[in-house]
């Protein structure tokens, strides 16, 4: 019970403060317009689809739909939105620490166990809450623009997908984003335990993941020992949910991978909060 009432407190200081609404703000605008330009410029998109498929399929209407507009999306804002999630993640610890109220938790009796997790909690929701956002108006927006249909995918060839499976497929595409999303979150705590600025795990968790993108993309020999146990090679794996078959083993050791990896930052962060002076 006791959880359950600093978890709703949690989540209410969050919703709260401005800083919690730019991506929702950001994506309402942007989305949008993105699929406004989709409409009004697709020509030359499926000039190159009906070349690439001519000699194979007989092309019956537009090729491009909500479905294909909502994958385009997706593969642009994923790399832009653990900015976002820092901005929410980052604050959760620090700005309490920097406006000393954690010094009124310390007059309660309550265990700094119950206040980490609790902030914990409200962070994930806050980030389950925005990928579903997310999901809702790229994909369910794009169905209502544009429609739906066959989804055209390019792998290896060209994959063709119905309506109903796309659909399945975006849904388990945006669990696995998800918790992408939720190993990013777990950073931004991490970091926001250390400092008593908000800014500061902003920076940090965006410089550890740019860091890592570095060493997980960069095509250098150097690197490709250490590539597989990166986190963020694993951050397009959402895009594997389109592949036929769906290779369930790869998607699963990368899920393994970060799982494991938002349990040590969340471990570490506790022990860290655990030992931290939260009364000077």
């Amino acid at each position: 019970m006791i959880l359950l009432k600093l978890t709703q407190n949690e989540l209410y200081k969050i919703f709260s403060l401005i800083r919690s609404y730019i991506g929702v703000v950001l994506f309402t605008i942007i989305v949008p317009l993105i699929l406004w330009g989709y409409g009004m410029g697709t020509s030359h998109i499926e000039g190159q689809i009906e070349n690439a498929v001519s000699d194979m399929f007989f092309v019956e209407g537009s090729p491009t739909n909500g479905y294909t507009a909502a994958y385009f999306i997706m593969n642009f804002f994923w790399v832009h939105i653990p900015f976002l999630i820092a901005l929410v993640g980052g604050d959760i610890f620090a700005g309490e620490q920097a406006n000393g109220t954690f010094r009124i938790y310390a007059t309660r009796p309550i265990s700094r166990l119950s206040i980490f997790v609790s902030k914990t909690l409200a962070t994930m929701i806050y980030t389950l809450l925005f990928v579903i956002y997310f999901g809702l108006l790229t994909l369910g927006l794009g169905l209502v623009w544009h429609g739906g249909g066959d989804m055209l995918v390019f792998q290896d060839g060209v994959l063709i997908l119905e309506g109903s499976d796309a659909m399945r497929r975006f849904i388990i595409a945006y669990g696995f984003s998800f918790m992408n999303m939720a190993l990013v979150s777990a950073i931004a705590i991490f970091f926001s335990t250390m400092v008593r600025n908000a800014i500061g795990p902003v920076i940090g968790t965006m410089a550890l993941i740019i860091f890592a993108l570095m060493i997980s993309t960069l095509p250098l020999d150097v690197f490709r020992g250490i590539q597989p146990y990166m986190f963020t090679t694993y951050f397009s794996n959402w895009e594997m949910v389109f592949y036929d078959p769906i290779p369930w083993a790869d998607l699963f050791r990368g899920l393994g991978l970060i799982i494991s990896n938002l349990v040590l930052f969340l471990g570490t962060a506790f022990i860290i909060f655990r030992r931290k002076d939260i009364l000077s």
